[in-house]
């Protein structure tokens, strides 16, 4: 089988990866280690009175404790976009100090690192500080921080807000309203959801004192972006600090982010003249990684008699946490807000987000980076406008859908489609599930005693990210292909799909292309992973890499074979060989490089946007007498244009369905009224479990970007996008079969059902 674009190969990786063999931050060892440790905030909100560390400094074994008194010159943790309000004022300047600065606002803040021998040492001298914290009003919920007499977290965000953010166009959205037929309102909560990758937050940093900078290991998703934010803390050229990535176990967005301990790891190396490791547990890394999702929104939708969708608009409120992250403002503003309205032809729209500050931890990009909520609200007013109107809900999606004749098409929130067959996608769907053997099915379930429901969603994903990439590849003496690019895996299966992209170009076989690890030395810039960017993003310079071989092999190979370059043809089906016009005269690419190496070179710096989308179908069956769900089929038909790997693209969807199903169904973060979590653990936080899901069923109708070389559209996040309107519907299908008209809010915990079912019973 050939090995390229389209081949569904099993990834290169795995039998490293299962066999142990990875190489993560914590797997490497430097002499002469030292181990760090956070000491954090048992309150949510409150004045420190009393930080003694005398006692934790003197314990054997313990080399240094930090207070913000030592560490006040380290540059905060800020929001990087420039954005403005709706009325043209900046957001906020809401910034996060590395240690508690005398005030603490959310359970978890660093408030003294330790560094020590052994991390049982540094935590045993947390336990010697003497905190003392007069508690202040809290406030957790976001509805609760706007209010008057909200307690005040930030002198430079009053009331409590850090922006008031619009887009769409007002009066066009107030005049399709007024000339309406039929008008639909509903509420939509996507609730806060802890980010849990397998491989928690880690860092190893060490200083050359000869060159006065500084060399660190990460569990990062870009190696560049996580030397510019050190740099920017510390004060000093980005030029002095050289980043690794190796292998990452995991990110979703959370991993791309700033946070307090890298640069005091990075101070304390530079103090004590070793090496110092951080590595979180679990249980602070549900206090300290930023978290996800938190929006509330009030949404409206218009139609004309027949049912023609006119107009849509929304008030949404997003928790921020206690302070800005690093994009964590830009969420549900510019990544996201715009998006209201889908897939559907929407002559008006108006989204209006207000981003409000709560003693919790801070709110960032987590996998979908508010796409996800904003096309769950969309779909959720759409399913409440067909109850409504008393119509099919596959038929009001469908007649509303944007059309291939009315490319390109440009929506109401500033983005234009450039390809696309929503409708096939959706007759892919429909069929795969089955929905005209829908109502047996549900007949067969009330037999039993069951509730059964179903749900098709529509949605669509902005992909893209940030401008710049590079990649470097190398044709050494070895015949080995070595590739450095700007992109992060963490769990994608990069090394497979950059080796498909670039086997099918230069024609080497897989065994010959190897990845290397993140390494800001091998490149000038990179992007990083996030967006779903990579394979737009990577793929485009890595084909520019590929060509700019190919054409300095053809000026060797012209030499050797002694023509014109112009008589030569590069055929990499025949495994890259430079022949003759009309000849058998040939050479290899890899005989060339045996001389001497080739390295190519691809570089772009400008931001390509995709739009995958697709539908999803779920059915799902509760048992009325437990609240129990059981997610009996989930099908996906999904667009991302041209599939470099079919088994890959399948992964990635399966993993966002997962991580969808898990809001909808069981996951959640919850606090009492003193802002103390009562989800701190695996224990209390539920996780989907492979018992709890399906077999997912993925069907891809490749219908090409015109924007980038491959025709590729970005698929990583897409699955959650998708996933959790579809189960949410489902469920709300089957309850109101049962007669519950006052649905619970997500997720959808069995006791939840199980009150709603008996408060429609009359029980």
């Amino acid at each position: 089988m050939k090995f390229g674009i389209g081949q569904a190969v099993t990834r290169l990786e795995d039998p490293r990866l299962l066999t142990g063999m990875g190489r993560y931050v914590d797997d490497i060892r430097l002499e002469g280690t030292l181990h760090a440790h956070v000491l954090r905030s048992p309150v949510a909100h409150g004045r420190i009175t009393r930080l003694d560390v005398t006692a934790a400094r003197g314990l054997a074994g313990v080399h240094l404790v930090l207070t913000h008194a030592e560490t006040a010159d380290l540059g905060p943790i800020a929001f990087r976009m420039a954005l403005k309000q709706a009325d043209g004022s900046d957001f906020a300047p809401v910034r996060m100090p590395r240690l508690a600065d005398g005030v603490v606002r959310f359970v978890g803040q660093p408030v003294a690192f330790i560094v020590a021998d052994s991390r049982d040492i540094a935590r045993d001298a947390a336990e010697l500080i003497e905190l003392e914290i007069d508690s202040l009003p809290v406030v957790v919920t976001p509805e609760a921080a706007l209010a008057p007499d909200a307690p005040q977290l930030h002198d430079c965000a009053p009331g409590n807000i850090v922006y008031r953010h619009r887009v769409g166009d007002a009066e066009a959205t107030e005049a399709a309203f007024a000339r309406a037929a039929h008008v639909v309102r509903t509420r939509v909560v996507n609730q806060r959801l802890v980010v849990v990758p397998l491989e928690p937050r880690s860092f190893l940093v060490r200083q050359d004192p000869a060159s006065d900078g500084w060399e660190f290991w990460m569990a990062n998703q870009g190696a560049h972006s996580a030397r510019d934010n050190l740099a920017a803390a510390l004060g000093v050229d980005p030029a002095r600090i050289r980043a690794h990535t190796p292998d990452v176990g995991g990110g979703f967005g959370m991993k791309l982010m700033d946070f307090p301990e890298y640069p005091l790891c990075a101070r304390a190396a530079q103090l004590l003249g070793r090496p110092v490791k951080w590595i979180a547990d679990r249980s602070e890394s549900f206090l300290s990684d930023t978290q996800g999702r938190d929006l509330v929104s009030e949404v409206e939708a218009a139609f004309d008699a027949q049912h023609r969708l006119i107009g849509m608009r929304a008030r949404s409120v997003s928790n921020l946490g206690a302070y800005c992250s690093s994009a964590g403002p830009g969420v549900h503003t510019v990544f996201s807000a715009g998006l209201l309205g889908g897939m559907y032809d929407c002559p008006a729209m108006l989204h209006e987000v207000t981003g409000v500050l709560t003693n919790t931890t801070p709110v960032d990009a987590y996998r979908g980076a508010g796409r996800p909520e904003v096309i769950h609200v969309t779909e959720q007013v759409m399913e409440a406008a067909a109850e409504a109107l008393g119509v099919d809900p596959v038929a009001l999606r469908r007649k509303n859908l944007v059309r291939p004749e009315q490319l390109p098409y440009r929506t109401q929130g500033g983005l234009t489609f450039d390809s696309l067959d929503p409708e096939r996608n959706l007759d892919s769907a429909v069929r795969r599930i089955d929905l005209a053997g829908f109502p047996a099915r549900r007949a067969e379930a009330a037999a039993r005693g069951r509730l059964r429901g179903i749900a098709v969603a529509y949605y669509y994903e902005r992909t893209g990210g940030a401008p710049h990439e590079n990649a470097a590849v190398t044709l050494g003496e070895d015949g080995r292909l070595r590739v450095a690019v700007g992109t992060q895996s963490s769990g994608q299966g990069h090394a497979t799909a950059w080796a498909q992209i670039l086997s099918d170009r230069l024609g080497l076989p897989a065994e010959r292309i190897t990845l290397l690890d993140g390494d800001t030395a091998l490149l000038p810039r990179g992007g990083g992973t996030g967006g779903s960017r990579s394979v737009i993003m990577a793929g485009r310079v890595l084909i520019r890499a590929a060509e700019d071989i190919i054409a300095q092999g053809r000026e060797r190979a012209a030499e050797h074979l002694e023509v014109a370059p112009a008589d030569l043809e590069f055929d990499p089906g025949a495994g890259g060989l430079f022949r003759v016009v009309g000849t058998d005269r040939a050479v290899a690419l890899t005989e060339l490089a045996a001389r001497a190496p080739i390295r190519g070179w691809g570089e772009v710096d400008d931001t390509v946007p995709s739009f995958p989308n697709g539908c999803h179908a779920a059915e799902v069956e509760i048992d009325p007498d437990t609240g129990a769900v059981r997610l009996l089929r989930h099908v996906v038909a999904d667009d991302f244009g041209v599939i470099v790997n079919p088994l890959l693209s399948a992964g990635q969807v399966h993993g966002g369905i997962a991580q969808g199903v898990g809001q909808v169904l069981c996951e959640a973060v919850t606090w009492d009224d003193d802002g103390q979590p009562l989800t701190g653990s695996l224990m209390d936080y539920a996780l989907p479990r492979a018992a709890d899901l399906p077999f997912f069923e993925t069907e891809f109708n490749e219908i090409p970007c015109r924007t980038n070389p491959l025709g590729v559209k970005g698929c990583g996040e897409a699955g959650s996008v998708g996933a959790i309107p579809a189960v949410a519907l489902a469920i709300r299908n089957a309850l109101r079969h049962a007669g519950v008209t006052q649905l619970p809010t997500p997720p959808y915990t069995p006791h939840k059902l199980w009150s709603a079912l008996r408060s429609a019973s009359g029980a």
